[in-house]
């Protein structure tokens, strides 16, 4: 019942929104995303807190629940692997983030393929995409290419640059000429 609440929620058309007005739910199914609330990332690559980037990321998503659920998880580990000297850096918390989203998907029943891949996303969420990967599994490394999209646009806009010419090159092996080009235009807003 609980996961099919989330699910539904996770599809809702405006993503954000539904979950916005489900908060109490979800946070009394993830307790771990309370330590996110207001987290600040004190780091210039980021202009919102660890929560707000969230649920930024998650208005990007495609509606699918695999990326959406991935996104919702995908930093959670954040304030339990900070390092903080001038800037503050993150340092392993995509494993962080991973360890804690297994907890997390066994307590709400996913089954074990569904864990193993939803936290090898997650772990993966910082880890470019390599060419061995999408000859191995193209939808693979095309889903972890849509979380890495969503994410990079999540970030503090003025830094995108590195990110966005990243992702036009992972685009491009991705697809043909005719969806570069859609993405292109997508994406030729947040190019300087």
């Amino acid at each position: 019942m609980k996961k099919e609440k989330l699910y539904n929620i996770l599809m809702s058309d405006d993503v954000v929104n539904s979950i916005n007005n489900n908060l109490d739910f979800i946070l009394n199914l993830i307790p771990e995303i309370k330590d996110t609330i207001g987290f600040e990332h004190k780091h210039s690559y980021h202009h919102l807190d660890v929560w707000n980037h969230t649920l930024l990321a998650l208005s990007f998503s495609p509606k699918n629940f695999e990326i959406r659920l991935v996104l919702l998880l995908h930093d959670i580990g954040k304030p339990h692997s900070y390092q903080d000297k001038e800037v503050r850096h993150f340092k392993g918390h995509p494993e962080v983030s991973s360890k804690m989203a297994f907890n997390i998907l066994q307590r709400l029943n996913f089954n074990d393929e569904e864990i193993f891949k939803l936290c090898y996303l997650i772990e993966q969420h910082d880890t470019p995409i390599i060419d061995e990967e999408i000859y191995a599994d193209r939808n693979l490394a095309m889903t972890k290419f849509k979380i890495q999209h969503c994410d990079a646009l999540a970030h503090n806009p003025l830094k995108l640059e590195k990110r966005i010419n990243y992702l036009l090159n992972i685009n491009k092996k991705l697809n043909n000429k005719a969806e570069q080009d859609k993405y292109i235009k997508l994406i030729s807003k947040y190019i300087k």
